[in-house]
Formats: structure tokens, sequence, C-alpha cells
């Protein structure tokens, strides 16, 4: 079963088509990256999968349940999110940051502070060193690693990526994609990325989606968009960064 499907999605707002026709799935363990400059309609994609937006048309469905059948908040808690800087509360420690959707959910403090100091780990920065300290006190990238921490803490099957490493150093990056790709690995995780950085794409992406205007123009595997991209959109794309080559 499919983590994420689209079917024919249709989303409008008033006369304005947002979303026109997408039909593309995550599957079990797979990175799957929308790609397209800002306006594409990447974020309203994310909003659907979350439950923000219900489409105007077609079907929406997270682990084979449409998003019309989901309780909202149980879908959205469900789901993990790493965003830019990693999105952490600046006046919460780092504990309360990872901790916060499993203290929404009940969970006892125990165990809460047991999945602290065991996400802390896997993200290998220390609950001694870090539980207590505040997110200004930790450079970019041990934020974006705490980030990474929190968006796990109620054991999702599918993170949510966006943009998740363009505003950190290239060296910095490395480490960030090296680190999620790890725990895709290491947990069985799926992980849609939200991009319009080629660079990044590249070397975390099994499949490609590549939106322009609210529609696909391009969808295959990473290796097949790169070698040889069938859209005039997706050429220009990779023409606007040299590294890729």
């Amino acid at each position: 079963m499919s983590i994420v499907e689209f079917h024919d999605v249709h989303f409008r707002l008033g006369n304005r088509t947002i979303l026109n026709g997408l039909t593309f799935a995550i599957e079990p363990g797979e990175t799957l990256v929308l790609l397209g400059r800002s306006g594409s309609g990447k974020t309203t994609a994310l909003r659907l999968i979350n439950g923000m937006h219900l489409p105007t048309s077609g079907d929406v469905r997270v682990e084979g349940r449409t998003t019309l059948e989901w309780d909202r908040v149980r879908l959205r808690r469900g789901i993990g999110y790493v965003i830019q800087e990693g999105g952490l509360f600046p006046h919460f420690t780092i504990e309360q940051n990872i901790g916060l959707i499993p203290r929404l959910e009940n969970w006892p403090a125990e165990k809460v502070a047991e999945r602290v100091r065991s996400l802390l780990e896997s993200v290998s920065l220390p609950a001694a060193d870090f539980a207590d300290r505040l997110p200004r006190e930790l450079s970019g990238g041990q934020r974006q690693r705490i980030g990474i921490a929190r968006a796990l803490a109620v054991e999702p099957r599918l993170i949510v990526c966006d943009e998740a490493v363009s505003a950190l150093d290239v060296s910095v990056q490395a480490q960030i994609v090296n680190l999620l790709q790890d725990l895709q690995e290491e947990l069985g995780l799926s992980y849609l990325f939200i991009s319009h950085d080629l660079a990044v794409v590249e070397h975390i992406s099994h499949d490609v989606v590549v939106m322009y205007r609210g529609e696909i123009v391009e969808k295959a595997d990473a290796a097949s968009i790169y070698r040889q991209p069938q859209h005039e959109y997706t050429r220009n794309l990779l023409a606007s960064v040299p590294s890729v080559d």
C-alpha cells in the first residue's frame, strides 16, 4: 500500500485553478521529490496531504484512507515535518521542542523523557549536552538535527522535508542529507522532499515529480531526470545549476 496517493487531483480557489490533474504516489521507504520554482503548486500539494486543503476533485489518500476520512488533527500529528532552520520554538528548550507532540498526545512523562533521549542520540546530539539548551545556543546544522528529531517524535511513517536544507552551508547540507538517508534505511521512512534545489535533490531522491503552474510536466526516477530530461522546463532547471554536471 502506498503511503500517499494522488489520483487526478484538482484544486481551485474561486475561478483560479491551483492544481490541475495531479497523479503520483509515495511508496514505503521511498523519497519522492516535488521539484519546481515558487508558485508551481508544491506547497498546495503538501496542504492536501495533511488535510489543510481538500481537493476540489480527485482523490488524496494517506495510508490507504482519503483525507476526507481522516481526523484532521490525527492526520497532521501523524506526519513528521522538517522545515528550514528546524522551525523550533525559540523559548522552548530542546527537550520541550522534541517532546511537544508526544505531550499533546498525552504520553506519560517518563515515556516522553525516554523518547527525547533516544531521539537526541539518533541525531548525534547527546541529551546530557543538549536537552536543556535553547535553539539560539545551537548552530544551524544542530538546529536542523533537532528539527529531524522532533519530526520523528511519534514514530511517523512519512516525513515531509520542506526546503529542509536550503538555508544551510553546502558542507552542512551534506551532513543533514546523509543523516536523513541513514534514518530512512534504519526506520523504513518515506520522505516527501519539497525543493527547488537540484543539487540537493540529486543526492536524496528516488523519484522526482517536476511541477510547473500547478501541473506535473515530468515524472521519472531521479537518474532518468538527470540523464535525459524530457520537458523543456526540467531542462531549464538543470541548466540553471552548473554544479549538477
